[in-house]
């Protein structure tokens, strides 16, 4: 079954369209990646998905539930960064949640013990760091025991140690307790290690779709250096090759696209361009990402 479908989901404000007939489909049991440079349209998505705000045109379907309201019993989510009342206890706040939502408090010191905050549950949430937070956010999230889970940037404000917990976490709940997981993230190495689908978004459509694996394997890249580099990005330019980064010693990583490195090579030498190195290079999504989108990343 389909956990989460959207159809020509569109969202304008005023003239401006911040997404535009986004249709995806997430399969039960999916952890998908959700990427996109700033201003891409993630959040303003899953607010409309979330039934936050309203969309100007399209359709949401929950587990094949159509009705906004009764969506919400399959859905956990945290949205950018999670508040809480910082002058509560973790265990206060999520109590509150729970009184709120009509769940049980039994499901609390569970909550807290799957992300790592069992013996700080009593601490105010003011003494807490943002790290600590956003993975109270996720306890938050769980307490409805969720079908789905929605995470907008679950890893924010982690460090390494932090952003692996969190990442095992997802893992387990989506390999042993089969949650379905949507996660927004500029993390594409997370991504990578963590997703099993991903989707880019760009000015609010979706421009990419599949498997890590598969996505990234549309992408030949190199490392290419000559003696004179403005000539070189002058000829690159003029192939229309994109620059992905800068590479090692000065050269420069590129996107070969269909190209081979020889007849690159070839192309630039007719162009005048003296090539001292041409390296053919391991392709990621990464990679991807930065050829199909023109900002940075958020």
């Amino acid at each position: 079954m389909d956990a989460l479908v959207t159809s020509g989901l569109t969202r304008r404000f005023g003239q401006r369209t911040a997404v535009g007939d986004l249709s995806l489909s997430v399969k039960e049991g999916d952890v998908y990646g959700f990427l996109g440079p700033n201003g891409a349209g993630k959040t303003t998505a899953i607010r409309c998905i979330l039934g936050l705000i309203r969309p100007s045109s399209g359709e949401v379907t929950v587990f094949g539930e159509r009705d906004p309201i009764r969506q919400r019993a399959f859905v956990g989510a945290m949205v950018e960064t999670p508040a809480f009342h910082r002058w509560m206890t973790a265990e206060d706040n999520l109590a509150r949640a729970a009184a709120f939502s009509g769940i049980e408090k039994s499901r609390i010191a569970p909550a807290l013990e799957r992300v790592g905050l069992t013996g700080r549950g009593r601490d105010r949430v003011g003494s807490y760091s943002l790290g600590m937070r956003q993975r109270l956010g996720i306890a938050r999230a769980l307490l409805s025991k969720p079908k789905l889970l929605i995470l907008d940037e679950p890893t924010n404000g982690l460090d390494p140690r932090g952003m692996k917990e969190v990442r095992d976490l997802l893992a387990t709940l989506a390999r042993d307790e089969g949650i379905t997981i949507f996660i927004s993230s500029h993390l594409l190495a997370e991504v990578e290690q963590l997703c099993t689908r991903v989707g880019i978004l760009e000015h609010g459509r979706l421009i990419a779709e599949g498997t890590p694996a598969a996505l990234a394997g549309r992408q030949q890249v190199a490392e290419i250096g000559a003696t004179d580099r403005e000539a070189l990005q002058a000829a690159l330019e003029k192939m229309s090759i994109p620059v992905l980064s800068d590479g090692e010693q000065g050269r420069l990583r590129i996107s070969l696209a269909s190209l081979s490195a020889a007849d690159l090579n070839r192309h630039l030498l007719d162009a005048g361009v003296q090539v001292n190195a041409l390296i053919p290079g391991g392709r990621s999504l990464e990679d991807l990402f930065l050829s199909l989108t023109s900002e940075e990343l958020s």
